[in-house]
């Protein structure tokens, strides 16, 4: 139900209706009735910064075709919730599959929510400490919807309360202290990640496979059965025929048993037997770099 409480912007059934379906045809997010609360909250923000007076003018402007607004419509109505080594159990199971793979020369994975970088990273870090060097042969491409997120990420900067609680000499050896107390990731872990924008909904990923682990944790959450398994499709052609996928702790693929199989605690593997053909421009020839340029 609609939140009766006075607002400072009418915001109508309507209204709700209309982003919900602009949000879903964009990024595949399900926004269900009790999200009402949420989307007034985050998108407000936009009402006063262009000072509008209701929602129905903020949808005048979308509807008219303003694609930086647009951008931010979708940054505000994304989730990034993350945190360095967030379900650390996938770690030393990342960590595993590197180092059977050491002799296959570049692993390339991708991070598809990337957010801000903290699981990126991690993954950067976990490369690192299966091959005992600030430079092993991994390259990540780390994507998300969210230009600002990416920002940040590209920058790899961090407050001290998130990286001083890392294990063992980890902040030491992967981060630099910074002259007003927070702290940067070393260089050498940036050189490791490609950042880019990349919509799952869109028809053409600038992904190239084989890929050997893709990480996409707790985003399916956010879509309805119909569009996971389209992403799901699509993901498989692009790992290697015994290449990961690592979805988030809530997240299951029941639904997609034909395509992906559970190798260990949300950790998936293809089904070569039922693994779909590949689309058009979503392989490239094996040893690329993994992101199209």
């Amino acid at each position: 139900m609609l939140n009766n409480t006075p607002r400072e912007f009418a915001f109508t059934e309507q209204d709700f209706e209309k982003v919900r379906v602009m949000i879903y045809n964009y990024a595949g997010i399900a926004l269900t009735p009790a999200k009402h609360d949420m989307v007034y909250g985050r998108l407000a923000r936009r009402l006063r910064a262009l000072g509008l007076r209701t929602f129905n003018e903020y949808l005048q402007v979308l509807d008219r075709g303003d694609s930086k607004e647009f951008e931010l419509f979708a940054n505000s109505l994304t989730t990034n919730l993350t945190s360095f080594f967030r379900e650390s159990h996938h770690f030393p199971m990342l960590a595993d599959h590197l180092k059977a793979q050491r002799s296959s020369g570049v692993l390339n994975l991708w991070c598809s929510a990337s957010s801000t970088g903290e699981e990126a990273y991690s993954m950067a870090i976990t490369a690192c400490e299966a091959f005992d060097s600030l430079r092993p042969p991994v390259h990540i491409i780390a994507t998300d919807l969210d230009t600002g997120v990416l920002e940040t990420a590209k920058q790899g900067i961090y407050g001290a309360d998130e990286v001083e609680k890392l294990e063992g000499q980890r902040a030491k050896r992967y981060f630099e202290k910074q002259s007003d107390g927070r702290y940067r990731v070393r260089q050498e872990l940036r050189d490791m990640i490609v950042y880019r924008k990349v919509n799952l909904m869109e028809p053409n990923w600038p992904i190239r496979g084989p890929l050997d682990a893709i990480f996409c944790r707790n985003v399916m959450i956010y879509f309805d059965k119909p569009t996971q398994l389209k992403v799901l499709q699509r993901f498989a052609p692009l790992l290697k025929p015994d290449g990961l996928l690592f979805v988030g702790h809530s997240e299951n693929l029941y639904h997609a048993a034909d395509i992906f199989k559970l190798r260990n605690k949300t950790v998936y593997e293809r089904v070569i037997s039922g693994t779909p053909a590949p689309g058009p421009a979503t392989m490239a020839r094996p040893g690329s770099s993994g992101f199209s340029r």
